[in-house]
């Protein structure tokens, strides 16, 4: 496990939608996992080709100012949640991101965001990327 190269992978996720940059999201997409991605008033999306052209829809008009704010990593085994606040121009959102290792590479199976009406504070509040395993 590499909390780093996680965190690396989610970073990738994010720079490539800030960029607009349907390749790389693309690329970061497992090819062999099951993956699922449920944006925002969506309904749940469970197949790769369904997914990428989602994002091309989302990108047609390039990128979004967007930042992961507050990621938590929590991993097992070739298995990796990255929990974090996306802060958009219109709000917030609550997001999960599931990675799993293919061929030695943190890749996409699994996003989900959805309005943050509340947050819960926790003792972990203020620290920017706790790992736990």
């Amino acid at each position: 496990m590499s909390a780093a190269a996680i965190a690396a992978a989610n970073e990738a996720f994010y720079t490539a939608f800030r960029a607009g940059d349907l390749e790389t999201i693309t690329a970061l997409w497992a090819e062999r996992a099951p993956v699922v991605c449920i944006h925002p008033g969506w309904d749940a999306l469970i197949d790769r080709a369904d997914i990428i052209e989602s994002w091309r829809a989302i990108l047609a008009n390039g990128g979004t100012d967007i930042r992961c704010v507050r990621p938590r990593i929590l991993t097992t085994g070739d298995h990796a949640l990255v929990v974090c606040e996306e802060h958009l121009p219109q709000g917030v959102l609550v997001a999960t991101n599931g990675f799993v290792r293919e061929g030695g590479v943190w890749r996409l199976s699994f996003h989900q965001a959805s309005p943050l009406q509340q947050r819960f504070e926790s003792e972990d509040a203020d620290d920017p990327g706790v790992v736990m395993h």
